[in-house]
C-alpha cells in the first residue's frame, strides 16, 4: 500500500514548521516507519541544520527535478535512524525551478518506498505553498498563540480548503500555561474555536526546543523532555492512537476579543 504525504503549512514564518517536520519525522522513524522528509522551501533551506544533516549534501530538490540525480542520490539518510531520509532544498534557486505537477509526481514516486512523505512548506501563499501542496493527501497547519499566526493560519486553512483538502489538523506551537492561566495567551480551545479544524497535538514552549536545534539534533530523542512526549503522542494520534491531548482554561478576554475584531473585519 502506497504510503501517505503530509504537507507541514503554516502561511506565517517563524512559528516551527521546520522543527515540527524535523521531531514528527523523528518520531514517526522511531516507531519503525520508513520516512522521507522534503524540505521544498527553495532558496530557504533549514531543514537540514535542524537534522545535522548540512554536511552531506549533495545533490538538492531541483537537482532530482531537472534530472541532474536519481531520487535516491539526493536522499540523506538520518544519523540515528537508519529508516529516516531528507531531501534538502536548493539553497541558490528560486522557487519558481519546481512546478506543482513535478512535485505531486515526486511525492507520488516516494509514497511507493515511504510510509510517511512529510513536506516542509514555506512561509507565504505563493508559489512555494503550491507547490508543497500539490502532493499531498493531509495537511498539518502550525500555528503560535499569537494574533497574527493565528490569522494566517486561518488564511492557509481556507486556501487548503479551496485545494479540496479534506484531512487537515492542527497543532499548536509553543503554549505557556502560565500566561494562558493568567488570561494573556489564548486557550487551546479558544484557538481551536476559531480555527474550527481538527487538534492533533499541543507543544509546550520551551528553551529545549533552541537548544536542540543549535545541536542539530531533534528534540524527541530526548526521552525526559515534555516537548519530545508531545511529539511522540503526535505520532501515536497520526497512527491512529487514542491518545488524549491535555486540556487547559483560559478566561475569554482581551487577546481572544481583539483577535476576533481582526479576523472578521478583515
Amino acid at each position: 500500500m502506497p504510503g501517505t504525504t503530509i504537507v507541514v503549512t503554516s502561511g506565517k514564518g517563524g512559528v516551527g514548521k521546520t522543527t515540527t517536520v524535523a521531531n514528527l519525522g523523528t518520531a514517526l522513524a522511531m516507531r519503525g516507519r520508513s520516512v522521507v522528509m522534503v524540505d521544498a522551501d527553495i532558496g530557504l533551506r533549514n531543514l537540514d541544520v535542524v537534522m545535522g544533516l548540512e554536511n552531506r549534501i549533495v545533490y538538492n530538490l531541483v537537482d532530482i527535478i531537472e534530472g541532474r540525480c536519481r531520487t535516491e542520490q539526493a536522499m540523506i539518510r538520518d544519523r540515528k535512524l537508519n529508516s529516516l531520509f531528507l531531501i534538502p532544498a536548493a539553497q541558490t534557486r528560486e522557487k519558481d525551478a519546481v512546478h506543482p505537477d513535478q512535485m505531486k509526481e515526486l511525492c507520488e514516486k516516494l509514497q511507493q518506498d515511504f510510509d510517511y512523505v512529510l513536506v516542509d512548506c514555506p512561509a507565504g501563499i505563493e508559489r512555494g505553498f503550491r507547490n508543497a501542496v500539490a502532493g499531498a493527501q493531509k495537511a498539518i497547519v502550525v500555528t503560535t498563540p499569537e494574533v497574527s499566526a493565528i490569522r494566517d493560519a486561518d488564511r492557509v486553512i481556507g486556501l487548503l480548503e479551496a485545494e479540496l483538502m479534506k484531512d487537515i489538523q492542527l497543532i499548536i506551537n509553543r503554549l505557556n500555561h502560565k500566561m494562558v492561566k493568567r488570561g494573556d495567551m489564548m486557550s487551546t480551545e479558544d484557538i481551536c474555536s476559531l480555527l474550527a479544524i481538527p487538534l492533533v497535538g499541543v507543544i509546550p514552549e520551551s528553551e529545549e526546543v533552541v537548544v536542540s536545534t543549535n545541536r542539530g539534533i531533534p528534540l524527541v530523542h530526548e526521552k525526559r523532555s515534555s516537548v519530545a512526549g508531545a511529539f511522540r503522542r503526535i505520532a501515536a494520534r497520526l497512527e491512529g492512537e487514542q491518545v488524549p491531548i491535555p486540556a487547559d482554561n483560559a478566561e475569554e478576554g482581551g487577546i481572544l476579543s481583539r483577535f476576533k475584531r481582526l479576523i472578521w473585519s478583515s
